[in-house]
């Protein structure tokens, strides 16, 4: 089993920057993908960024140049830099994972609030 724990969200200004961060603990040497996810109201939720085990990420167009994932699987922790912050950037942040061997996400967090309001 697997459990992840977010922490690091809050209250920004536009334009301001807030870090992100995912603990992982339990059986982690199976995982081989660890992600940010994002669910804003009336919104579907959107897939920001992704690292792989290997150091391979992939990020959103809507973040692109704005965010940064970093961390390490192996270690246990996966981190998510946000800057120049905007309003629309407002939602629920979820840390999930991938076990390898599959394709899907099956490990989540409960989620951290981040909101971007002046």
């Amino acid at each position: 089993q697997v459990q992840l724990v977010e922490s690091g969200g809050g209250l920004v200004q536009p334009g301001g920057s807030l870090r992100l961060s995912c603990a992982a603990s339990g059986s982690i040497f199976s995982l081989n993908v660890m992600a940010w996810f994002r669910l804003a109201p009336g919104k579907e939720r959107e897939l920001v960024a992704s690292l792989t085990r290997g150091g391979v990420t992939n990020y959103a167009a809507s973040v692109k140049g704005r965010f940064t994932i970093s961390g390490d699987i192996a270690q246990n922790m996966v981190y998510l830099q946000m800057n120049s912050l905007k309003p629309e950037d407002t939602a629920v942040y979820y840390c999930a994972a991938i076990d390898s061997g599959s394709t899907l996400y099956g490990h989540w967090g409960q989620g951290t609030q981040v909101t971007v309001s002046s």
